[in-house]
């Protein structure tokens, strides 16, 4: 709460889920925010005017991310957290899937994102501190089935910024924070790519047993706070596959080949792709 109030905070993909969330809990923290979506009409509305700037960003419209930074300095004058939340999921296999759809993932995920974190960069760099607070996913640091796009999206998501940081070293108060979270209740599901571009998913099935959004939001806030450079946001099995990923692949690729072949069954009978892993709580 004491690093963040008062703070010039940037949320993209606010309209929904962890966006929105974080919205409302960086609002009780006291924190200045400026919050984007594509839809302005779905974004949130109901905080204070003078703390709060609802601005209509389309991350995959890049020529206009400089005129939206130039709009969030002119109303705050200056930025001090870049929150990069916006972007899609999918729920297809490669086979299935057309090649328009992996180019409309790149774009807006991660083309996108990076287009506005540069704009953002360079008032930073001029300040000489600052957070870009990357939403990336378990699902950039492993490869999982119906998926294939979106894993692509957040591996070179991490990549990136992984390397950024390292070209920021004689700015040691600018934070590149990658938030790495695992399945969430969240209305990502509902608005996933799908095999083609005018097909939306038809049954998002139950997602109760995911992590709740408000858990995740918190460790996101906690890692921000304490600038930490990864955080792995998840319950297990998912955690503990991360784990494994990272320190034993081998025996990683054997699970997710069993895992894998369960999360297609799983997604083709309607159920949520995950839903077999855990156990709801009682």
């Amino acid at each position: 709460e004491n690093e963040l109030r008062g703070k010039v905070v940037w949320v993209t993909g606010a309209s929904s889920g962890i966006g929105e969330e974080l919205a409302y809990q960086l609002s009780k923290i006291g924190a200045l925010l400026a919050i984007s979506a594509r839809r302005e009409d779905e974004q949130i509305s109901s905080l204070d005017e003078k703390d709060i700037l609802v601005l209509r960003l389309d991350l995959t419209d890049r020529s206009s991310h400089e005129a939206a930074t130039n709009s969030v300095l002119k109303h705050f004058g200056k930025i001090d957290v870049l929150v990069n939340n916006g972007g899609r999921s999918q729920r297809s296999l490669f086979v299935d899937t057309n090649l328009d759809v992996y180019s409309a993932i790149i774009e807006l995920n991660y083309l996108g994102t990076i287009s506005l974190t540069k704009h953002v960069l360079n008032h930073m760099i001029q300040r000489k501190k600052g957070k870009i607070v990357t939403v990336s996913s378990v699902m950039g640091i492993m490869g999982a089935p119906l998926a294939s796009g979106y894993c692509a999206s957040k591996h070179a998501l991490q990549g990136f910024f992984n390397s950024l940081r390292t070209e920021l070293t004689d700015y040691p108060d600018i934070s590149i924070i990658n938030i790495c979270p695992g399945p969430v209740q969240s209305k990502i599901i509902q608005n996933v790519f799908t095999e083609n571009l005018a097909k939306s998913i038809e049954n998002s099935g139950d997602q109760s047993h995911k992590m709740p959004t408000d858990r995740c939001v918190r460790l996101t806030l906690v890692s921000t706070a304490n600038d930490l450079k990864e955080a792995w946001i998840s319950d297990h099995p998912y955690l503990a596959v991360c784990y494994l990923w990272q320190y034993a692949p081998t025996w990683a690729w054997w699970l997710m080949n069993r895992m894998g072949k369960r999360r297609i069954q799983n997604f083709k009978s309607g159920m949520d792709a995950d839903a077999s892993y855990s156990r709801k709580k009682k």
